[in-house]
């Protein structure tokens, strides 16, 4: 799975780490060119995905969450569920190309779900 996240980061321009998470909030495998903690990257994304979860599945009944992209002030994150236990994380810098990551984000799942 590591070659996977390793090629997504080197594909995506402006993307500086990326990850497989789970829902409960731990990490499965990750690769970051930083310093970063990504156990509490995915902890703190796996909390705001089951929180869309529930809004658009629950709630709103608008079905399953497909992707989540959230942008802050010096860091975004692109959120892509590979099964309904597990996630891909994809960070960004601010000169990130969300295109690239929405692109690259759902063909790395795809072939990631065989190994989940």
């Amino acid at each position: 799975m590591l070659p996977h996240l390793t090629q997504l980061v080197a594909d995506v321009d402006g993307a500086w780490a990326a990850a497989i998470g789970g829902l409960d909030g731990l990490l499965v495998e990750g690769h970051t060119a930083t310093a970063t903690d990504l156990n509490l990257l995915v902890a703190e994304h796996a909390g705001l995905l089951r929180g869309a979860n529930a809004a658009y599945g629950d709630t709103l009944g608008g079905g399953q969450t497909r992707e989540v992209y959230l942008r802050g002030e010096r860091l975004s994150v692109y959120l892509h569920p590979i099964t309904p236990e597990f996630f891909l994380l994809l960070a960004l810098d601010g000169r990130s190309n969300l295109g690239q990551a929405r692109l690259y984000g759902r063909e790395t799942a795809r072939k990631l779900e065989s190994y989940l």
